[in-house]
């Protein structure tokens, strides 16, 4: 499975942003997709999930209300809409694959198998 990650950018306070993840090859292993984020200096956190159907999403509480998680069935990419955003918002951002995806194990790092390069948002006061 390769993953792509794309739509970051230099965007002010208050400012919306898309990010999308592309993904490719053995796709019909995955059960669950999640984004997740990395400020400097700061470890990689859990920011959005949702089942490979697309029925269940999830949300860090920094997020909720203001971002919303997606899929697109037909072309097999996940989007983070990001809305309202905040320079602590500013990140590395990383789209994530799982073959074992569940509710519980959402948030942990390690219930991904698959990580794509990361795209760079970065909020302006």
């Amino acid at each position: 499975v390769q993953l792509q990650a794309s739509g970051g950018g230099l965007v002010q306070a208050g400012g919306s942003l898309r990010l999308s993840c592309a993904t490719s090859g053995r796709t019909f292993s995955i059960t669950g997709m999640g984004w997740f984020r990395q400020a400097p200096g700061k470890e990689r956190g859990f920011v959005a999930g949702i089942s490979w159907s697309g029925g269940s999403t999830y949300y860090a509480d920094s997020v909720k209300g203001r971002f919303t998680i997606s899929r697109d069935n037909a072309k097999n990419t996940v989007s983070l809409q990001m809305n309202s955003l905040k320079p602590e918002d500013t990140a590395v951002y990383y789209c994530a694959a799982s073959n074992e995806w569940s509710y519980i194990t959402i948030r942990r790092l390690q219930a991904y198998d698959y990580w794509g390069q990361g795209t760079k948002v970065t909020v302006s006061s």
